[in-house]
């Protein structure tokens, strides 16, 4: 999903071109992306035998049903469960919590845009 958000719109091998090393097969990459497309993550155009494709949700939904999927398969919907998982796992300090504490302040107290 992160190298169709990026190119918006791309053949399999172009997507392949996006990721990491070491590279995944084509048949690897095509699969995943006929999975995406089945889940209405994807749609593609038809080039003949190829496919062109692109994303169907936007980067921002997409992290909100996957942070929704995470909060409830492994935190049992508890918010506080999963803050807390994070800031061990990290080894934040005080400081640190504290300053994240005063961003969610802030983003709370924005007004919302209409």
């Amino acid at each position: 999903m992160q190298a169709l958000w990026k190119l918006q719109k791309a053949f399999v091998r172009e997507i392949i071109v996006e990721l990491p090393e070491p590279k995944p097969a084509y048949n690897t990459v095509s699969t995943i992306v006929r999975i995406l497309e089945s889940k209405q993550f994807v749609a593609h155009n038809a080039f003949g035998k190829s496919h062109q494709y692109f994303p169907l949700v936007a980067k921002e939904d997409y992290s909100k049903f996957s942070l929704e999927m995470l909060l409830n398969n492994y935190f049992g919907g508890s918010i506080e469960r999963l803050v807390s998982f994070f800031v061990r796992e990290n080894n934040l300090s005080l400081a640190e919590f504290e300053e994240l504490l005063e961003l969610v302040k802030e983003d709370v107290n924005k007004p919302e845009a209409d």
